[in-house]
């Protein structure tokens, strides 16, 4: 599947290793920086999605939500791995929730977005249907970093994301993961300045406990050629009742 990013923001937040370990199933692992571990939601507008070889025009556009923790692992062969363990999709597109975990990788919950995005500023509500998650985000783009930031910089924060294209995601089967391989064709971020951000999965005192999780920074990327590819599952033991 081929397509256009056209509006991709990382919302970051810095976090407790101990508390994110618990929400991760075997063999993953906090992804630390700084002695850190990273948890965030991907909000991202695709346009123009289609399979490789059909023309733009017949592309579909969504708004798609992923709440992600940054992970590490040790391959079978005994290589370092990285990515990403996504406990949870959320969209806006009966499509993506039909056909994901059906036809192509990726369980999808329903959820209704509300944006207001000029190419600059940009307000966004997303409220799942089943009453499991929100976000509210509002802010702006941007050049600079929060100056509490845990990354030195853009291109400090770039690198650290830029390697956790492979996403493993929760399905109904609780033994394995959907795997999915984002590719972009040029990888261009910027900061995006954060007014107010939420999410009520980071809120929940059950997963977070008081001072567990704090807001780090946010990046944005925009009109981008992409790829998605289909990467092979991962099984795994039983992911966290937390998770």
């Amino acid at each position: 599947m081929r397509g256009l990013i056209k509006r991709r923001i990382l919302v970051n937040f810095r976090a407790d290793p101990t508390t994110v370990g618990r929400l991760l199933p075997e063999p993953f692992r906090p992804k630390l920086h700084r002695d850190h571990a990273i948890v965030g939601i991907c909000l991202i507008r695709l346009e123009q999605i289609r399979p490789a070889g059909l023309p733009a025009l017949v592309g579909m556009s969504s708004e798609n939500a992923a709440h992600r923790i940054a992970v590490e692992w040790t391959g079978e062969a005994g290589e370092p791995c990285e990515g990403v363990f996504i406990p949870r999709r959320d969209t806006g597109s009966v499509v993506n929730q039909l056909a994901g975990g059906r036809i192509f990788p990726g369980e999808h919950h329903a959820a209704t977005f509300t944006v207001r995005d000029d190419g600059a500023n940009l307000a966004l509500d997303m409220r799942s249907r089943d009453g499991g998650v929100c976000v509210r985000l509002t802010g702006c783009d941007s050049n600079e970093l929060p100056s509490d930031s845990i990354f030195s910089n853009i291109a400090d924060a770039s690198a650290y994301f830029e390697g956790g294209s492979l996403g493993y995601s929760v399905t109904r089967d609780c033994a394995r993961l959907d795997g999915l391989l984002l590719r972009t064709l040029e990888w261009r971020v910027r900061a995006f300045t954060v007014a107010a951000a939420q999410s009520s999965y980071f809120s929940d005192a059950v997963r977070f406990p008081a001072g567990s999780v704090a807001f780090d920074h946010a990046l944005i990327m925009r009109d981008l050629a992409h790829e998605w590819h289909q990467a092979a599952d991962f099984r795994i033991a039983a992911a966290s009742g937390a998770a």
